[in-house]
């Protein structure tokens, strides 16, 4: 997925250029977003976008594998406009679009088993995706230090446990809009957290942002994600290769 948000980044119109955030040498650096070909979109939203769920949940229905009633609901983000140019009006942000529109045509699918289909639309979170995806990684470490100093934070494992506790399968049922969108960016998007956010942003510089947000735990949840810098590891500790090569599954 990393090597697909790496690829599959470019703009639809014009180009945009920012300030991005490489991990390995821990800086800032300007990275552009170059304007994406027309084979280059289809490719995004072939990889990208809804075809793949609802082709899954075709062969799931065509088998009698679906029970009445299900549920089924796939992930995207949408984020504030200061990060359009670079996700929601870039390619990727067209492959959500799809995704959103396939949304609409597995409910229709469903409608004979009493099954409906949602899009949980997250906060923006750190995964071995979203690291690679040009400068969101910056918005992304602001995003953070606010959101942990106003008491808000998520990882991914409380942001889903938010989802289906409270906006699934909580005591008000399914809590979507009417574009069958489940909101789990309600925190993100508040108004206190992106003034804040934008306040930092204005005064970001290559010199000053190991002191703003939290790129530190950024960089710490990303090493962790690839089992890295977890506490009580010895990574000095001699690994005996020949070893491991002789495990048996």
């Amino acid at each position: 997925m990393a090597v697909r948000c790496a690829r599959y980044s470019r703009a639809r119109a014009n180009p945009f250029t920012g300030l991005g955030l490489n991990l390995e040498r821990y800086a800032l650096e300007e990275q552009t977003l170059p304007v994406a070909s027309a084979e280059e979109i289809r490719d995004t939203v072939t990889v990208m976008g809804g075809e793949d769920w609802q082709l899954w949940l075709q062969a799931l229905q065509a088998a009698d594998c679906l029970a009445p009633g299900v549920q089924t609901v796939a992930y995207s983000y949408i984020g504030p406009q200061s990060t359009y140019p670079l996700y929601r009006d870039g390619t990727i942000g067209y492959a959500k679009e799809h995704l959103h529109s396939t949304a609409e045509a597995i409910n229709l699918q469903l409608a004979d088993i009493g099954g409906h289909a949602w899009v949980s639309v997250c906060k923006a979170l750190v995964t071995k995706a979203s690291a690679y995806i040009p400068v969101l990684p910056v918005y992304l470490g602001l995003l953070m230090g606010v959101m942990k100093e106003q008491g808000l934070h998520e990882g991914c494992i409380e942001q889903m446990h938010r989802l289906f506790a409270s906006k699934m399968y909580g005591t008000q049922g399914v809590v979507a809009d009417g574009h069958r969108l489940i909101r789990m960016d309600d925190h993100e998007l508040s108004p206190a957290v992106q003034v804040a956010v934008s306040a930092l942003w204005a005064k970001l510089t290559p010199q000053n942002f190991a002191s703003m947000g939290d790129f530190a735990g950024l960089k710490r949840d990303f090493l962790q994600l690839n089992g890295f810098d977890l506490p009580g590891v010895d990574y000095e500790a001699p690994v005996n290769i020949k070893a491991l090569g002789e495990l048996q599954p």
